[in-house]
């Protein structure tokens, strides 16, 4: 009631602050999207690792890389077309094709990638095969699938960094230089852990060491010279899961160094590795979307540009 005794008709109107409301719409995507990056980097990470079987003619880690890379694209395949709602919106987009946009790129370089790992992966049916014939040309076909397969794999592995970066999500914003870095060893190391499972040779080592370098380097660089827009990743459920993934790479990367003639320290250091490029995956896409969510992470560091480029040379 009024002072006059008036009964208000609408209810009292109950004002917020502009503070405490994002102020960039974060990204509609579901954790979908971070299985889809996941998988994608492993399908990768493998046609390197079937690429290395194959030129050190070890048929083990060839027919491993192969057959995950297929599994693995069909298993991203999934999650993107979860994400998007219909699957017939994947097929749309490939009826443009548009350089200057990291999703058309991406479709078309999964698409190539999917042709080349589909055929490669067939080849290696080629001893059940009862033909005669196809027994003669699959394996030659299948050779230059894994080769044409392991030359799109880059590009698969890190695109996906750049359609992050590209975002208005802050903290995928800023770490633009760095996120191809993270992607592309977290790739590595994954299909590192493949072989490491199938078959502990030199090439799955190798690609283990190099993988897990660049994703500590790139993931340390994100984590400390961002300076406010670092804190995403540190902290909350971001920041336990790269560490805990920084945690898993390092012992995935010293079993695979030690225990080279221990198949089954091998096999739990391959584990180990797939498990921390998940982790990897999952933080990162996590720290983005609680930047998006937070106004701070947008007004205070537009804040300090802007004071910057005010201040007196």
């Amino acid at each position: 009631m009024s002072p006059r005794g008036d009964r208000p008709m609408v209810p009292r109107a109950d004002f917020k602050s502009y503070y405490g409301r994002p102020i960039v719409r974060p990204a509609p995507w579901t954790h979908d999207v971070a299985a889809y990056l996941f998988t994608g980097g492993l399908a990768a990470g493998s046609a390197l690792l079937a690429a290395g079987g194959q030129a050190t003619r070890r048929p083990r880690l060839r027919r491993a890389g192969r057959i995950t890379a297929l599994g693995a694209l069909a298993a991203s395949g999934y999650f993107l077309v979860a994400d998007l709602g219909r699957p017939e919106r994947f097929h749309h987009m490939l009826r443009v094709a548009k350089p200057t946009s990291p999703m058309s790129t991406g479709v078309w370089v999964f698409s190539a990638f999917g042709v080349a790992a589909g055929a490669a992966a067939v080849a290696e049916a080629a001893p059940l095969v009862p033909s005669r014939f196809a027994r003669k040309v699959l394996p030659p076909v299948g050779a230059v699938a894994g080769l044409g397969a392991a030359a799109v794999a880059p590009a698969l592995a890190t695109y996906t960094a750049v359609l992050l970066s590209d975002t208005a999500a802050p903290s995928w914003h800023a770490a633009y230089p760095e996120m191809p870095f993270v992607f592309a060893g977290s790739a590595l190391a994954s299909g590192a852990g493949v072989g490491l499972i199938a078959d502990p040779a030199p090439p799955a080592r190798r690609m283990a060491v190099l993988g897990a370098a660049l994703e500590l380097y790139g993931a340390r660089r994100i984590e400390t010279t961002k300076g406010l827009l670092s804190e995403p990743y540190t902290t909350g459920r971001a920041g336990r899961l790269l560490r805990a993934g920084r945690a898993l790479t390092a012992l995935g990367v010293a079993g695979a160094v030690l225990g080279r003639g221990n198949r089954v320290v091998s096999a739990l250091s391959g584990l180990s590795l797939l498990t921390a490029s998940a982790l990897t995956r999952f933080g990162i896409f996590d720290g983005g979307i609680a930047s998006a969510k937070d106004p701070r992470y947008t007004v205070v560091p537009q804040r300090e540009r802007l004071s910057r480029r005010n201040s007196p040379d």
